[in-house]
C-alpha cells in the first residue's frame, strides 16, 4: 500500500493558526479520501512556519468497485417512469432485473462504479481542500482567484511505496505539484526532491527545519531552562508563550539577554507582560529574590558571532518599551500615593452597562453589598466596604490602560502604595477570582467578600435587565460569574443563604431604573399580616390612584421622588415589585387586572427566584463534575434550605455517599414501595395517613422492629438535621433497609382488619416522613 506526503509551501503563516490550520489539512485530505472510499491506515499533521504538512500511511493503490442496488418502478408501469429510471441509473432495459414481490413485479438496476485510481482521487480531494480551506483570514495575490492565508508557493504531493514515489499531477491556480521542497529561509533556500516521509522529514533537519512544532518546543524549553540554570536562574513557565514562538521559528536558537538596570525595580508581572506582549521575550527570574532580571529571546538563525547581534538590538527595543512601562508606573505610583479619588471620579465617565449605568454606580453597588457580606465571610464591614470602592480604581490607571490583562494587579501594587492594609490591596487583585474552573477562589475574608459582592451584583443586574444566557451565548460570562460564586461559597464553607444577598443586588440595580425615570410611580402598602396580601382599603386607594402619602400608615405613596436608600427598602420586600408604570403586590388576585397594559413586571424577590434556579443549575454541572448524580442533586434541592448552597452540597455528597452503598440502593427501593402503596391508599380511600403508627396494634415481630428501628432512627436523624449533620442522619437512614425489607417480606398492608390496615399505612407514612426529612426522595432514580 503506498503511503501519501503533502505539503502546502507558504509565505509566514501566523503562529496562532497553525495548529488548527494542519488539524484541518488533515481532517479536509482524510475525510475527503475516505468519503471516495479510499481508505488509510493512518495519518499525522506538522506544520511549521512556512509548510502545512500531511502524512497518510497505509492508503490503498484505487477505491474498491462498488454496486448499488436501487429500486425502480413496477413492470407494467407507464413507459415514461421506466424511462426516467433508467436515465437516473445510467442503463438500459436489458440490464434491469425483474423480481416478484408482494406489490407485484419490480424493476431493479445494479449499478457498478468502477475503482479510481488514489492518485486521482487524491488530486481531486486536496484541489477542493485547498479552495475551501477555513482559514480565519485570507488574502489573494496576484491575477488569481486562490485565497490562502498567506501567498502559496509550492505544493509537494507524492504517493511513494517499495517501488518508488510517483508525483500526485494537479494544478491549483497555475501552481503545479510537484515532489521538491525547500530548507531554511537563510540557511539552506535551495530546494531538494523528496521521496517518502521519513526522506522528507530527514532532508529537512538537515536543512535546518524541524518539522514537529513539540519537537521544536521541546528544544527551545530545554535550551532556556538549561541556559537560565547555568547563571542560578529559572525561567518563568508560560505554555501559550512557548507554543507561539515554537510557531515563530523553524530553526530555534536559544538567546539570553539582560534587562537594563533602570528597570529592575519594576513590578514583575509588568517586565513579564511587557516582554511576552510586545516582544515574544520569556522573562528569567532570580530565584533568591523574585526579581525579573535576563530576558530568553528564539532566534530563527544561526549567526557568525553567536547571536550577540541580534541580542544587542532586541536589548535596545526592550529598553524603549521598558521605558514606557517605566513612565506609566511612576505616573500611577505618584497618584496612588496623593489621591486616588482622581481614579474613582474618572471611572464616573465610564460605562459599564448602558441599563446598568458607569463603572462608578457599579463600584456603589458592590462597596453596599460587601459591607452586608462582610460578616458572612468574617471580614470587617468597613474595611470590605473600602476594598471595594478601590478595587475597580486601577481601570484609570496609565499602565492598566496598555495592558489590560494587568488590572486588580496593578490596583494591588498602588492600594499598598497608598497605605492601605494588605487585606483591602489584595481584594483588587482577587475579587475577579476564579476566572476559570481550575482557577484557585479567594480564601481572604475582604477578598471573598468582594468577590462575591462582584459577582453578585453582576448576575442580579444583568437579570433586572433581562440580559440572561441563552443556549450557547453568554456575552457578560454570566455563567462563569455563577461558578465564581457557587466556588466561592462552597469551598470556603460559608453559610449564606444566596437568595438574601441576591434580593440585595436585585435592589441595587432596580433603584437605578427607577431613579432614572422609568418607574412613574411608586405605592406602598400595608399587608395582612396573616395572608401576606393587600388589605381590601387599600386596594380600593390603589386602584383609583388617587391616595396620598400618609407617613403613619403609610398605606399607599404615589410619589415621582424617593431617596435611593428608603427605594432599596421597598425593593427589597416581598411585596412590592415595579413596573415602568406602577409598583404593585405581585401575589394578589387583582393583579392581572390592576395591571393590564402596563408593561413589563419586575420584583426583587421573583427575579432572585429565577436567578436561584439559574445558580443551581451550575452547581448541578460543578457536583457532577466531581461524580454526584444529577438526581441526587435534585432530590437536595427539593428540600428547604436551598439557597443555602454549601449546606446543599453537603447534603447531596452526604446523600451521594449512602447511595453508593448497597443499604443506600435498597432502601430508596423500599421508600418508593412504601410510598406508592401510601399515595394509591390515600386516592383510594379520600384520607390522608399521615398520624403514625401505632405499635400496640402490630401482628407480627417483623412490624414491632420496624417500628423500633424508625423510633431509633428518628432519634439520630432529627438532632442530626437540626445540627446539619448529614452525613450522621443519612447513616441513620440507611440503618432502615433491613427492617424496611423483611416489614415488605413478612406483612400484608391491606388487611382485613381496618384497624390493622389503617396503623399499617400510618406506618408507611411515618417511613416516607422520616425518610423525606433527610432529602426528596422520590426524586432518585431507579
Amino acid at each position: 500500500m503506498p503511503d501519501l506526503l503533502i505539503e502546502l509551501f507558504s509565505e509566514e503563516i501566523p503562529a496562532r493558526m497553525q495548529r488548527r490550520a494542519a488539524e484541518d489539512l488533515k481532517k479536509l485530505v482524510t475525510g475527503g479520501m475516505v468519503e471516495a472510499g479510499l481508505t488509510y491506515a493512518s495519518a499525522a499533521e506538522f506544520s511549521t512556519p512556512r509548510r502545512l504538512t500531511l502524512t497518510v500511511e497505509g492508503v490503498l493503490a484505487a477505491s474498491p468497485t462498488t454496486v448499488e442496488e436501487r429500486k425502480g418502478p413496477r413492470a407494467d408501469a407507464p413507459e415514461k417512469a421506466i424511462e426516467g429510471f433508467l436515465r437516473g441509473a445510467g442503463l438500459t432495459r436489458a440490464q434491469l432485473e425483474e423480481r416478484d414481490t408482494p406489490k407485484g413485479p419490480v424493476l431493479f438496476a445494479k449499478i457498478e462504479k468502477p475503482g479510481r485510481p488514489a492518485a486521482d482521487i487524491v488530486a481531486e480531494v486536496l484541489e477542493a481542500a485547498i479552495r475551501n480551506f477555513p482559514w480565519p483570514k485570507s488574502m489573494r495575490w496576484g491575477a488569481g482567484t486562490l485565497r490562502w492565508v498567506r501567498p502559496l508557493h509550492a505544493i509537494l504531493c507524492i504517493l511513494s511505496d517499495e517501488a518508488g514515489a510517483e508525483i500526485v499531477p494537479m494544478n491549483v491556480d497555475g501552481i503545479v505539484s510537484g515532489d521538491t521542497t525547500a530548507g531554511h529561509r537563510f540557511l539552506a533556500a535551495e530546494r531538494f526532491a523528496v521521496s517518502s516521509f521519513d526522506d522528507y522529514a530527514a532532508k529537512l533537519k538537515r536543512a535546518h527545519v524541524v518539522l514537529d512544532p513539540k519537537e521544536r518546543a521541546e528544544a527551545i524549553w530545554h535550551d532556556a531552562t538549561n541556559m537560565a540554570f547555568a547563571n542560578g536562574l529559572e525561567v518563568v513557565e508560560d505554555a501559550g508563550l512557548l507554543a507561539e514562538v515554537a510557531g515563530l521559528v523553524e530553526w530555534p536558537v536559544v538567546l539570553m539577554g539582560r534587562i537594563g538596570a533602570d528597570f529592575l525595580g519594576l513590578p514583575p508581572e509588568v517586565l513579564q507582560t511587557s516582554m511576552k506582549e510586545h516582544q515574544k521575550f520569556f522573562s528569567v527570574r532570580n530565584p533568591k529574590t523574585g526579581r525579573i532580571e535576563r530576558f530568553i529571546t528564539v532566534a530563527n538563525t544561526e549567526t557568525a558571532d553567536n547571536g550577540a547581534t541580534i541580542l544587542a538590538g532586541n536589548e535596545k527595543v526592550l529598553s524603549a518599551r521598558l521605558a514606557d512601562a517605566k513612565f506609566f508606573w511612576d505616573n500611577d505610583l505618584r497618584v496612588a500615593q496623593n489621591d486616588m479619588g482622581v481614579w474613582l471620579n474618572a471611572l464616573e465617565n465610564v460605562t459599564f452597562h448602558n441599563k446598568l449605568g458607569t463603572q462608578a454606580e457599579l463600584i456603589e453597588r458592590i462597596a453596599a453589598l460587601s459591607r452586608e457580606l462582610a460578616p458572612l465571610v468574617g471580614a470587617d464591614p468597613d474595611e470590605a466596604e473600602e476594598a471595594a470602592r478601590l478595587a475597580k480604581a486601577d481601570l484609570s490607571s496609565e499602565m492598566v490602560y496598555e495592558f489590560p490583562e494587568l488590572q486588580g494587579l496593578m490596583g494591588r501594587y498602588y492600594i499598598k502604595a497608598a497605605g492601605h492594609s494588605d487585606a483591602i490591596a489584595a481584594a483588587a487583585q482577587e475579587h475577579y477570582a476564579p476566572l476559570g474552573p481550575s482557577d484557585d477562589v479567594p480564601t481572604a475574608p475582604v477578598s471573598v467578600a468582594v468577590a462575591l459582592a462582584e459577582k453578585i451584583d453582576k448576575l442580579t443586574g444583568f437579570w433586572a435587565i433581562d440580559e440572561k444566557p441563552t443556549g450557547s451565548k453568554d456575552p457578560f460570562a454570566l455563567r462563569r460569574a455563577a461558578l465564581g460564586v457557587i466556588r466561592s461559597i462552597v469551598e470556603n464553607d460559608f453559610e449564606i443563604r444566596i437568595s438574601e444577598a441576591a434580593v440585595l443586588g436585585v435592589a441595587s440595580n432596580l433603584s437605578r431604573q427607577a431613579d432614572s425615570g422609568e418607574l412613574l410611580y411608586l405605592s406602598f402598602y400595608e399587608t395582612d399580616e396573616i395572608t401576606g396580601e393587600l388589605e381590601n382599603e387599600a386596594w380600593s386607594r390603589l386602584e383609583t390612584e388617587e391616595a396620598d402619602f400618609d407617613p403613619e400608615s403609610g398605606d399607599a405613596i404615589h410619589s415621582l421622588k424617593l431617596p435611593r436608600n428608603e427605594l432599596r427598602k421597598l425593593l427589597r420586600t416581598s411585596h412590592l415589585a415595579w413596573s415602568k408604570d406602577v409598583v404593585f403586590e405581585p401575589s394578589n388576585d387583582h393583579l392581572n387586572s390592576f395591571v393590564e397594559d402596563k408593561g413589563d413586571i419586575f420584583s426583587a424577590v421573583s427575579i432572585t427566584t429565577d436567578l436561584l434556579a439559574f445558580l443551581h443549575d451550575r452547581l448541578k454541572v460543578y457536583l457532577r463534575d466531581q461524580g454526584i448524580r444529577h438526581d441526587i442533586i435534585d432530590a437536595c434541592i427539593a428540600m428547604p434550605g436551598n439557597d443555602d448552597l454549601a449546606l446543599l452540597v453537603k447534603r447531596a455528597r452526604a446523600l451521594s455517599e449512602v447511595m453508593a452503598t448497597d443499604d443506600g440502593e435498597n432502601l430508596i427501593q423500599g421508600f418508593k414501595r412504601a410510598n406508592n402503596i401510601l399515595t394509591q391508599a390515600e386516592a383510594a380511600d379520600g384520607v390522608e395517613y399521615s398520624y403514625g403508627g401505632d405499635v400496640k396494634y402490630a401482628e407480627t415481630d417483623e412490624e414491632r422492629a420496624l417500628f423500633a428501628a424508625l423510633d431509633a432512627a428518628e432519634a439520630k436523624i432529627t438532632p442530626a438535621m437540626a445540627a446539619l449533620d448529614f452525613a450522621t442522619a443519612m447513616s441513620a437512614m440507611a440503618t432502615l433497609r433491613g427492617p424496611i425489607d423483611a416489614f415488605f417480606e413478612a406483612v400484608k398492608i391491606n388487611a382485613d382488619n381496618a384497624t390493622v390496615r389503617r396503623n399499617r399505612l400510618n406506618l408507611l407514612s411515618q417511613i416516607t416522613r422520616l425518610c423525606s426529612s433527610v432529602a426528596d426522595l422520590t426524586r432518585i432514580e431507579g
